[in-house]
């Protein structure tokens, strides 16, 4: 169940920044009408829990805008980040009643929902809905696959890369501007976020950003607001293929 500490807000289908990448992006107009009769937009503060972990969850939904986290609690109380929902990410699955993983807000965070019951009677009726939505489910699959070589296998400035990449080329791709170009976007995580989301230390996140920076790889102004100015370089330094690699 959503937080009843979220806030309702309005917003127009016809002015959504995801609507080109969202699980209604193949919609026909009729299909449409009838999401927006079980569709309702929700924003939750930087910091609030969306869903706990093993509760009800009668909706699913898509960012709309700001980034949240999926966090996973162990038994002995230690928790792990374990995801990124970036805007367009898909929220709650069909099928299942409850949350797999608690959801934060890392930034203000806006969602657009729709009823879990009638969503799923959609699926059911309307092919347009459950293909975007197999294909969302892969998409997110092969970046979980890649994550794991992200986590396991590259170095500490590779991590960072891959990470700044991945938030780049999303910005790109909601913005629909070419990922090889220039990208400047605000970074949504802390450093100390960046760090438990990395399994670094924080010494080493701040370490290793700043050496991107002196090599030119990105440029910063403050803490947040970040410039790639070659993609292609950003990739190399994620050792990442330049003609697509993971989380396009």
């Amino acid at each position: 169940m959503l937080n009843e500490r979220s806030i309702t807000v309005s917003q127009d289908c016809a002015e959504c920044p995801i609507r080109h990448r969202a699980v209604c992006a193949r919609c026909e107009s009729d299909e449409l009408e009838r999401l927006e009769e079980i569709k309702y937009y929700r924003k939750f503060e930087a910091g609030q829990t969306v869903i706990w972990s093993g509760d009800r969850m009668d909706f699913v939904g898509s960012v709309v805008s700001g980034i949240a986290t999926l966090t996973q609690t162990m038994e002995d109380g230690r928790t792990q980040m374990v995801g990124l929902l970036l805007p367009s990410d898909f929220v709650g699955r069909p099928g299942r009643a409850s949350a797999a993983y608690d959801v934060v807000a890392t930034t203000d965070l806006v969602m657009c929902c729709f009823r879990k019951s009638p969503f799923e009677e959609m699926m059911r009726q309307t092919p347009h809905i459950a293909q975007r939505l197999l294909e969302m489910t892969l998409d997110e699959l092969d970046a979980a696959r890649e994550w794991m070589l992200v986590l396991g296998r590259k170095t500490a400035r590779e991590k960072i890369a891959s990470l700044l990449s991945i938030i780049a080329r999303r910005d790109a791709s909601i913005n629909m501007r070419a990922a090889s170009s220039t990208v400047t976007f605000d970074l949504p995580l802390t450093r100390e976020a960046m760090a438990d989301y990395l399994g670094l230390t924080l010494e080493t996140v701040s370490r290793q950003v700043s050496a991107l920076k002196k090599d030119g790889v990105i440029e910063l102004e403050g803490k947040r607001h970040v410039t790639v100015p070659d993609m292609t370089r950003l990739l190399d330094e994620a050792g990442d293929d330049s003609d697509g690699g993971m989380f396009a």
